[in-house]
């Protein structure tokens, strides 16, 4: 395997240019390598991806999830450690967590987690499942109007699921209302789309504000209504500093991924192939939770260790013992 994962390697980052030379391929479009989830990036753990997030972040390797205990009156333990390919999504990670803990009785009745883990479908579906409150920022609308603060938005049309229709700010009702379609990724909510015709919008006087489509229609997508009432109610919470204070806790597990990775070297993985590589990090994190464990309680103090035979050594004979050795020249 290792001798073919290491041809596979050398075909997707070599070409033969037109000169007929041999040229290794770079990151750049039409460079013909492969998608980071399909390409092999070490001959010694073919499962091993390259990932980024953002501008700064480069790994290669696999993902790992993180849940801890977030209570304010003792040891905050992890209770679940998922590893997951390094190319996928954080939500992809949701639903197997939750069952691993509703599995072992550690569901909680409120998960509190980053923007990389929330939708609407996974809200929906972490509450109909497991009855978890799945807490987070949800993603804002992204319409050109609600992007450049400018224009009528979906938040600004009045929409009435009874009787199938959709009020535009200027008064005029929906003429066709069609859906719920569904959408080609899972993460996101089928959508329901209300049309209105030329005729209602090209007499408009503010249709500049409102669409700048072509054809002079305006169509309004949202989704069925049980996700877009858990889209209001998440998007008010929001702006309720309770929410805020409620949600800061979550901040805690940066601590906790800090102290994995520096402190335990989990970001260095010393067996090859995922399954030997999460082994590692529940391993780690059962260390994390023997040392937080074994801390003494709030207000309470370690009794202090007894002397080693050479401190005595040196309080017998008056040597003073300096309280770091780095400071002796």
């Amino acid at each position: 395997p290792r001798v073919e994962a290491l041809r596979q390697i050398l075909v997707q980052n070599y070409h033969w240019d037109p000169a007929g030379c041999l040229r290794w391929r770079d990151d750049e479009g039409g460079a013909g390598l492969p998608p980071s989830a399909a390409r092999i990036v070490s001959p010694y753990d073919p499962a091993a991806r390259y990932a980024r997030r953002g501008q700064v972040t480069r790994w290669t390797g696999y993902l790992t999830h993180v849940t801890e205990t977030c209570s304010a009156d003792g040891p905050n333990v992890i209770t679940d450690v998922a590893t997951m390919p390094a190319t996928s999504d954080d939500r992809q990670a949701l639903a197997g967590i939750h069952t691993r803990l509703e599995r072992r009785g550690l569901l909680p009745a409120g998960h509190l987690v980053d923007g990389g883990y929330t939708s609407l479908v996974h809200m929906e579906r972490a509450g109909r499942e497991h009855q978890v409150t799945l807490v987070g920022p949800l993603p804002g609308n992204r319409t050109r109007q609600h992007r450049d603060q400018d224009g009528y938005a979906r938040d600004d049309f009045r929409i009435d699921f009874d009787r199938q229709e959709v009020t535009c700010p200027q008064g005029q009702v929906s003429k066709g209302w069609h859906g719920p379609y569904p959408t080609s990724s899972p993460d996101a909510a089928p959508l329901i789309v209300a049309k209105f015709t030329r005729s209602q919008c090209q007499p408009c006087p503010v249709r500049a504000a409102c669409t700048t489509s072509g054809d002079g229609k305006r169509t309004v997508g949202f989704p069925p209504r049980d996700l877009y009432e858990l889209q209001a109610r998440n998007r008010a919470d929001q702006q309720d500093p309770a929410w805020h204070k409620r949600y800061a806790v979550r901040s805690g597990v940066e601590g906790t991924v800090c102290e994995l990775a520096n402190g335990h070297g989990m970001r260095h993985c010393r067996y090859r192939g995922q399954p030997k590589a999460h082994l590692q990090h529940v391993l780690t994190a059962i260390a994390v939770n023997i040392e937080r464990l074994s801390q003494p309680p709030p207000g309470e103090s370690r009794s202090p260790r007894p002397p080693t035979a050479f401190q005595d050594y040196l309080d017998q004979h008056d040597i003073k013992r300096l309280r770091s050795w780095r400071a002796v020249s």
